[in-house]
């Protein structure tokens, strides 16, 4: 067997061995079974039924229990009108659209909040520490917030769509 040839078997072998992790990505997520921010206040506080009754069970999996969407799978990514992205779970105004940008990481993404809607806190869930953001009326789960995004802010707010709904200015 000539080196090139060993080398493109290797490559194969890993892809082949990677390929079950990608399409079972879904369970690479963990659900604890009490939401994250349980312990804290605030403003909009709903029972655990009253969320899963109030939502969509994809919304309850990324909003209460920090699951995360398949990337590229949101319409949002393709939403491109002027208006607002607002918490799905209790309607506060998080994003305008004109903060939204196109940053190719499969996620709905924006280079700022609305004052005072976003809150943050630490996630160590994958074994690094990131900064996960959440609404700060529900404290529901939208994703985190990285050093890498676009000027003025050079943040990158990389949200679930499923997190969100958006509402189209008159």
């Amino acid at each position: 067997m000539t080196r090139s040839q060993l080398i493109t078997l290797a490559l194969a072998t890993m892809a082949a061995a990677a390929a079950p992790a990608y399409l079972t990505w879904k369970a690479y997520t963990t659900m604890p079974k009490e939401a994250p921010h349980a312990s804290q206040a605030f403003p909009v506080a709903k029972t655990d039924e009253e969320w899963q009754a109030s939502l969509t069970p994809k919304q309850y999996a990324v909003l209460r229990r920090h699951d995360t969407e398949y990337p590229g799978t949101s319409p949002l990514l393709e939403e491109h009108r002027d208006g607002m992205f607002a918490c799905a779970g209790c309607g506060q105004p998080l994003f305008t659209a004109d903060t939204k940008y196109e940053s190719g990481s499969g996620w709905p993404s924006f280079y700022a909040a609305v004052e005072g809607a976003v809150g943050t806190s630490e996630d160590r869930t994958l074994g690094a520490l990131r900064v996960e953001i959440h609404c700060s009326r529900c404290g529901g789960h939208l994703g985190h917030v990285f050093p890498d995004g676009p000027r003025p802010t050079g943040q990158r707010y990389c949200t679930n769509g499923a997190a969100l709904t958006f509402k189209a200015s008159k």
